[in-house]
């Protein structure tokens, strides 16, 4: 693809703005997705200002949470491109949310998202308050899309439905989502890797991170322990009551985890916990069905721009704006409950008493409670928002 091929998503998105000349922040990481992400701002005509944010633990003694290969990156990027970078710190501010919110949320036997509080929180949130406010837009290396249904902005999936990441951005809101630009949310993993070949960026071939968020490399085990130490306690088989082994504590183990247990003559998969006493209820082979569930409860949701039945009137009635309330009747979405490349199929149910409820075409695997619900259209196209799973069934 050339140049203006690359470029005409974000220079029709910032058209539509009516900003003529847009104040843009990048936020870099030193990987390739945001190097290509200036690239493909900077080849379009803009000059943005590059920030590099610092959430790393060194401060709380992770020592072995590194940056200063990234930062080495980033500031040479900063050089090959002449656009300015401010290097910045929000270490006590993700400790206080994003951090504190994992722990917590483990500690209470549940299971955490923490990837999707950072970007509410802290690059969407803490960072605007801070720096972007002074910005038109803010730029990212995340694998989304935005689109408009008539005058309404909605964050929309990437076409790379490996790399897609709007399950990640599912807690924003619409003040945050319309400032968002996403230059290289259109593009395959392959495309963006080639453009950063034949830009010759040094980040071309550096691999993606991986795991949580602030982590960087520490196992998150490790973690988990240096925060809440270690706690004995049994594992027992729920069918028959036998003690199989023995957990250094709840909180390291998951609803539908399979490694990891120490246990013989297995497979062995998580069904439940009990947090009060301590004790990791497993069930043996493949497919327990306890494991299994059609019906997703949630007490609210927190959705990015219209809410589904109200987007679902919009395109059925072709109109750009609704006059109006809209009757919230059984809907048909798509969803996922975890970082996956597939979707389910449900309807969406809501009662103004009891909140949210998807009921699954299909048998769900492993519903955490803590965990979160995105909600999608039928298509799989756009990304309505999410809920907090307060439980499954």
């Amino acid at each position: 693809m050339d140049i203006a091929s690359l470029t005409a998503p974000l220079r029709e998105r910032i058209a539509r703005s009516g900003i003529s000349s847009p104040r843009i922040a990048v936020l870099v990481s030193g990987g390739v997705d945001s190097s290509v992400v200036v690239h493909l701002i900077c080849s379009a005509g803009y000059k943005p200002t590059l920030f590099y944010i610092q959430i790393g633990m060194e401060e709380k003694g992770f020592t072995d949470c590194s940056w200063e290969d990234d930062l080495e990156v980033v500031r040479h990027l900063s050089r090959q491109y002449d656009c300015p970078l401010q290097v910045v710190s929000l270490h006590e501010e993700y400790w206080a949310s994003v951090v504190q919110y994992t722990i917590d949320t483990v500690r209470a036997g549940l299971t955490p998202n923490p990837d999707m509080m950072c970007n509410k929180l802290i690059k969407f949130g803490c960072f605007e308050e801070k720096w972007g406010k002074d910005f038109d837009f803010i730029a990212t290396g995340h694998y989304a899309t935005t689109t408009f249904v008539g005058d309404h902005l909605f964050l929309s999936t990437a076409p790379d439905p490996i790399k897609d990441q709007t399950d990640f951005l599912a807690q924003i809101n619409f003040a945050q989502v319309r400032k968002l630009l996403f230059p290289t949310g259109h593009l395959l993993k392959s495309e963006v890797r080639a453009v950063a070949e034949e830009a010759h960026l040094i980040s071309a071939k550096r691999r993606d991170s991986q795991g949580i968020c602030f982590l960087g490399k520490v196992n998150y085990n490790e973690f988990i322990e240096r925060a809440l130490g270690q706690k004995e306690g049994l594992i027992i088989e729920r069918e028959t009551g036998k003690v199989l082994g023995r957990h250094k504590g709840y909180w390291f183990h998951t609803i539908g985890q399979r490694k990891g247990l120490g246990l013989s003559g297995g497979p062995w998969f998580v069904v439940k916990k009990n947090i009060r006493r301590n004790i990791i209820l497993v069930s043996q082979g493949y497919d327990p069905r306890d494991q299994y569930g059609r019906h997703i409860a949630m007490d609210r949701c927190d959705f990015v721009s219209l809410d589904p039945w109200s987007y679902d009137a919009l395109v059925r009635e072709g109109v750009d704006r609704l006059v109006g309330e809209v009757e919230r009747q059984p809907l048909p979405i798509t969803f996922k409950i975890r970082h996956t490349p597939e979707f389910a199929r449900g309807t969406l149910y809501y009662d103004p008493k009891e909140g949210y409820r998807i009921d699954s075409e299909e048998d769900i695997q492993g519903i955490a409670p803590g965990q979160y619900a995105v909600l999608y259209d039928e298509n799989h196209h756009i990304c309505f928002g999410s809920g907090m799973i307060t439980k499954g069934w």
